[in-house]
């Protein structure tokens, strides 16, 4: 009798689990229990975090739920700079630390002795250094995103005015971005580039540009973290722009604090070598003026005399 009733209650909980609807944000979620709880699974041992699927996820979760996939063998891919500050993610992904609301701790190590501090995209701006050594005071706001989609070949001409108006609409409709912070989009016909602005307040504390962003640059580098595979294919004029790739500038309020110390033997070469060509040509410059200052002296003279 005992068993018949378990297995009942294993059935009930399938059948229940069976009509949970997936979480249309997120792929990689588990939507199962009573109340059909969709959490998002990154490590081995815990409940997972319970996710909000009407919404798009906050970046630093994404991170690290594909960090414990590749750990675990499981597949992730089944899912011109704005201002002199600007600067992209050159590190890639790690295993981020969280805040229990999804945001980026403004210290990161990735598990390791050496750290860094990030903005609230999570992307790095400051030099690495000790664990104990490295203070991040603040998690410094991205306020501003740029962008840089190419797209594919088309068989016609794209109209520019359309394009503006559709990307922007496209990326409010997908991504759930405020159209009012789509303040800017150009577009290089020759090289088939479109880039889009995406700003919101300085006081905005609320608006979280990086999840868009980071939804975007897997629809377009690998595959949707969306359920479903379809991806960023926005229509202008009649035609389905697929795009190629994707490169995302960072703003923030704050400019990002990196030194020449961390940067690498061939770039500091660069540096080095343009330091001493510019030295090199204000010293021949010098030399030259002084030559002719020279001349002009010793011609001088030679004329009063002739002159007399």
């Amino acid at each position: 009798m005992k068993s018949l009733v378990l297995l009942i209650v294993v059935a009930f909980a399938v059948g229940a689990s069976a009509q949970c609807n997936p979480c249309s944000t997120m792929k990689w979620a588990t939507c199962d229990g009573t109340n059909c709880q969709c959490v998002l699974r990154v490590s081995s041992d815990g409940p997972g975090i319970p996710l909000n699927c009407s919404a798009l996820i906050p970046k630093c979760f994404l991170m690290k739920a594909e960090m414990y996939r590749a750990r675990t063998g499981q597949s992730t891919r089944s899912s011109g700079k704005p201002t002199e500050h600007a600067f992209v993610d050159n590190d890639g992904i790690y295993d981020p630390d969280c805040e229990a609301n999804g945001r980026f701790k403004a210290k990161q190590c990735n598990n390791t002795n050496e750290c860094w501090c990030v903005n609230s995209a999570g992307v790095r701006r400051t030099d690495k250094g000790d664990k104990d050594s490295i203070k991040c005071e603040e998690l410094v706001e991205t306020i501003w995103v740029r962008l840089q989609l190419k797209h594919k070949p088309t068989g016609a001409p794209v109209d520019p005015t359309a394009l503006r108006q559709a990307i922007g609409d496209a990326i409010s409709k997908r991504y759930g971005v405020d159209g009012k912070l789509v303040n800017n989009t150009e577009y290089d016909k020759d090289a088939r580039l479109i880039m889009v602005d995406v700003v919101k307040p300085k006081t905005d504390r609320t608006t979280d540009l990086s999840r868009a962003a980071y939804y975007m640059e897997k629809d377009v580098k690998i595959l949707p973290l969306f359920t479903g595979e379809n991806k960023f294919l926005p229509t202008v004029g009649g035609q389905t722009l697929d795009f190629e790739d994707i490169v995302v500038y960072y703003v923030d309020e704050k400019p990002p604090t990196f030194t020449m110390k961390r940067l690498t033997g061939g770039v500091i070469a660069v540096i080095v070598v343009v330091i001493l060509a510019v030295a090199a040509g204000l010293l021949v410059l010098f030399f030259a003026r002084r030559r002719d200052r020279a001349r002009y002296e010793k011609t001088q003279p030679r004329e009063m005399d002739e002159m007399q």
